[in-house]
Parts: C-alpha cells; sequence; structure tokens
C-alpha cells in the first residue's frame, strides 16, 4: 500500500448532500492536507434506482463552496478513472469471480419468492432469517448443487447473484482510530450479495475494490458505517489485500441531544441542514441551505469541524490553515456531537465582523441597486456589528432610505419640548451651508447649534435620532446621516417641525 496518505469522499448522488456529509468530506481533507497526503472524489452511484439527476454537481459546488478541493477524482480526473463507479461496472464481474474461484465466494439462484418463503418460514418459528452459513446448506446454490447442474444454469442464463462465503466461526477484530478494537464474530454477518443479478456490484464489493485498486490507505467515514465494517474487514481478508486504516466519526445529534440529526429535526428547529439550496427534481420541493440562509463558508467550516473534534485548547476561531495545522484523528471523539445551531449563528457573526466592508459589500450590492457600491460599504460599515446574517443589513437598512411615519411615543412625549424643538430647527437652517456633508461635519454642526442654544447635547440626541429614523435606538446616528445624504435628513427634520 502506498506510503502516501490517500483518503476519499465517497458521496452517493440520491440528493442533496447532508451536512454531516460534509463533515466528513472536510475531515478527509484535513488529515490529507496535514499528512501531505491526496484527496480523492469518487461517486459511488452503483444504487441506479436512487440515482437523482443535479445530485453529483450539487456534490461539487458543495465541496467548493466550503473550500475543499479534490486532488483526484470526480471533477478533475487522475490516474485511476473513471471515478463513477456505474463507469467501472465492467471490472467488479471478475473480483466477484475471483472469490468464487478460491472458495470465498459462492453463486446463489434463489428467487425472491424462494428466500421470502424462507423467511416467512422463520417467523413462523419466531426466529429471523439469515444467509448464512447454517442456511445457505438448505438453500440453491454453488455449494450445494452439482458442479454440472451450476454450469448449466449459468449457460442457460438463470439469474443468480454472487455472495461471500463467510467464515462459520470466527472472530473479525479490528482496530479502529477512533473506537480502539473491534470485535464482531462471523456469526453476526450474513453471506452479503457483492454482485446482483444484473452485473452491477452491491456497494460492499465496489467500495472495497475501488479503495484497493486506488491505494486508499484511511478510510473516514460516518459512524453509521461501522456494523459494515468487520464485512469489509472479511473481503480484504477474503482477496488477500492490505486493508487501509479505518476511522469511524460520530453521529450529528439533535440539538437537544437525544437521537441522530435528521431533515425533520432541521424543519422543526428553523435551520438548514444541507449546505446548499436543494430543489427536489421529482417533486418541486426546495430545502433550505446554509448558503442561501446566510451563513459564510469559513464559519460552517469552523462550526463543522467542531462537531466531534476538539484542538485541547482554548481557541475557537480557527481558518482552514490554522484547522489544517492543528487536526489530528486522535481528537475526535467516540460521542455523538449534538448539533448546537446558535453556535453556528455565533460563528457567522464573528466572521462577519473579520470580513472587510468591502467583502460584504460585494455580496449585498444587488440588494442595493440604486446605491454605489460606496455607499453599500457605508450601509455595511455602519451595521455589520449589528447582525448575524448579510442579509439582515438589507432589512436593517431600511430606515436609511425610507422616511420614518411612526415615532418612538415614550421618546417624544418624554423629551420632546420647545428647547428640543428649537435646536432641530436651527440645525436644519445651519445644514444647507455644511460641506462636504459627513459624519464629521455633521457633527461639527450638531455641536455648534447645542453651544449657540446652551442645551446640552444628550437631550437632543434621542430626539433627534426619533426625528430622522422612528426609533428610539440605532447604529451611529452620524454615519447614518451621512448615508442619508444632506437633503433628505434636511427634509425628515423639517417635516416634524
Amino acid at each position: 500500500m502506498s506510503t502516501q496518505v490517500r483518503v476519499r469522499f465517497a458521496p452517493s448522488p440520491t440528493g442533496a448532500l447532508h451536512i454531516g456529509g460534509v463533515r466528513t468530506a472536510l475531515y478527509n481533507y484535513l488529515f490529507a492536507r496535514q499528512t501531505g497526503g491526496k484527496m480523492l472524489l469518487r461517486i459511488e452511484d452503483t444504487d441506479q434506482n436512487r440515482f437523482v439527476p443535479g445530485a453529483e454537481n450539487y456534490i461539487l459546488e458543495a465541496l467548493a463552496w466550503v473550500g475543499i478541493t479534490i486532488d483526484e477524482g470526480i471533477g478533475v480526473g487522475g490516474p485511476h478513472e473513471p471515478y463513477r463507479q456505474s463507469e467501472r461496472k465492467h471490472m467488479y464481474r471478475d473480483f466477484a469471480e475471483t472469490l468464487v474461484a478460491t472458495d470465498k465466494a459462492y453463486y446463489a439462484f434463489d428467487t425472491p419468492e424462494e428466500l421470502d418463503e424462507m423467511r416467512q418460514t422463520f417467523e413462523k418459528q419466531g426466529s429471523a432469517f439469515q444467509y448464512n452459513s447454517i442456511t445457505r446448506t438448505r438453500l440453491k446454490n454453488s455449494l450445494t448443487l452439482p458442479l454440472e447442474e451450476v454450469q448449466a444454469k449459468i449457460a442457460a442464463g438463470e439469474p443468480y447473484v454472487i455472495r461471500l462465503k463467510v467464515p462459520a466461526k470466527e472472530e473479525i477484530r479490528f482496530k479502529d482510530l477512533i473506537r480502539e478494537w473491534v470485535n464482531v464474530h462471523s456469526s453476526q454477518i450474513d453471506d452479503k450479495v457483492l454482485l446482483k443479478a444484473d452485473g452491477m456490484p452491491t456497494y460492499h464489493l465496489a467500495n472495497v475494490v475501488d479503495d484497493h485498486l486506488m491505494g486508499i490507505t484511511h478510510v473516514i467515514r460516518g459512524e453509521e458505517w461501522l456494523p459494515s465494517a468487520p464485512l469489509h474487514v472479511l473481503l480484504y481478508q477474503s482477496f488477500g489485500w492490505e486493508r487501509p486504516e479505518f476511522a469511524h466519526l460520530p453521529l450529528l445529534l439533535k440539538p437537544e441531544g437525544n437521537g441522530k440529526l435528521s431533515k425533520r429535526d432541521a424543519d422543526l428547529g428553523g435551520f438548514p441542514v444541507f449546505p446548499l439550496e436543494w430543489k427536489d427534481p421529482a417533486t418541486g420541493t426546495v430545502a433550505r441551505g446554509f448558503r442561501e440562509d446566510g451563513y459564510l463558508p469559513e464559519a460552517v467550516v469552523n462550526f463543522l469541524a467542531f462537531l466531534g473534534w476538539n484542538p485541547g485548547t482554548e481557541q475557537e476561531m480557527f481558518t482552514m490553515d490554522e484547522l489544517i495545522t492543528a487536526f489530528s484523528l486522535d481528537k475526535i471523539h467516540k460521542a455523538g456531537a449534538r448539533f448546537d445551531i446558535a453556535k453556528a449563528k455565533w460563528f457567522n457573526q464573528q466572521y462577519l465582523r473579520q470580513r472587510s466592508d468591502e467583502s460584504v459589500a460585494e455580496l449585498l450590492k444587488a440588494s442595493f441597486p440604486s446605491s454605489s457600491i460606496e455607499q453599500v460599504q457605508s450601509i455595511v460599515h455602519l451595521l455589520k456589528d449589528r447582525v448575524t446574517f448579510p442579509q439582515e443589513i438589507v432589512e436593517q437598512s431600511k430606515f436609511l432610505f425610507e422616511a420614518p411615519t411612526q415615532y418612538d411615543e415614550q421618546v417624544m412625549n418624554s423629551k420632546w419640548n420647545a428647547d428640543v424643538a428649537g435646536v432641530v430647527q436651527a440645525y436644519a437652517e445651519a445644514l444647507p451651508a455644511v460641506e462636504p456633508f459627513t459624519a464629521e461635519t455633521a457633527k461639527e454642526a450638531l455641536h455648534k447649534v447645542t453651544d449657540e442654544k446652551g442645551i446640552k447635547l444628550g437631550k437632543v440626541m434621542q430626539p433627534l435620532r426619533v426625528v430622522l429614523t422612528g426609533a428610539a435606538a440605532g447604529p451611529d446616528l452620524m454615519l447614518s446621516m451621512e448615508i442619508m445624504g444632506k437633503a433628505e435628513v434636511i427634509n425628515r427634520l423639517t417635516k416634524v417641525l
């Protein structure tokens, strides 16, 4: 096996990529980058009945959005093409036949009806049917039929599958990089189908063969694949191949911590469970995405990294490069990780504040079609530290473009008086001469008016804000006035007088 670390992300194109899949891809990517290895992207589409158009492109777009670059595989090519399992169909049969030839697998001719009948017989006896070392002796396969009959059935085109011949009494033991030693008795594993009647491999055969042929050194995948791991170990042993290291990642749990996170939980909780928005091609229903909800990719990466891993330090904010340096498989937890969406929002808030005004303005410029990019930057500067998502800036900036129609009654009843009205009147009269009109010059003009009137600035500021915005509180008032523009400010001041 290759001495260079080679990992793979191998999703199935059956719909939108779950955010847990993005975390799996991220951990593979971090491990590959930290060790100077390679990351492959392989599409596992052996189950053609579940194939969904557009899903593969969605996977590529999602990985690109969070900043995961692929070294080899779908989208970039490489020495082990093709990287789509449906296009590798021709090669799997030879491997399955090799196992038959070495007595590690066998042909099974049982029809679905015959298997159903056997299943019902077992249920009547109060037990579950398993195609295994005991029952296979009573079924229609190449272990129980004469060789001539087996050859005749194959020659006649009779449908058959190839099943793995699981040893009767064997302890399957392997060390998982996260879970330590895993022990399973072979009696708990049934004789899995490796090659289906239509010639397509099952997931188990294709997965093991491809990982071997592509030189994969570490299989880092979700905990849901842990029950399949002993079977895969058996397959490696049956082929006589060195197997990769396994690392099974903890489950993503519901926000309250009990049970696996599902789309339904996300819908009930009002948060996304997919990286990007997904429109189901069959039903037309749209599922929300982290990107469209306003999450920044760097915030999503940081959030996902901490779902099951911890650097062991107090540091919470990591760039991708810092994650690559700090990451290690031995710091991944065994226990499930609670999907705390409040933490995801916190990360987004922090990263939004770190972003330059210019960068955020680029994201939002389409939402301000009548404003210059410089004006959008000013709006971003005004509101960026007060929001969690970029689109909230659009919502919260409406007061800059729409004069108030209602005014905070509590402030106007308690703080509006003849003295304040006099200051506002004088201020409105002084502003036409203020050039250029900026937050600074507007403030200087207000100071001058209050000094002349002998009124403290504190008595004027809140009623002035209400006059201009309708609200008792908000972002920097002088900067807000600069964005509104001198004519609009004067218009709003004179409107209440």
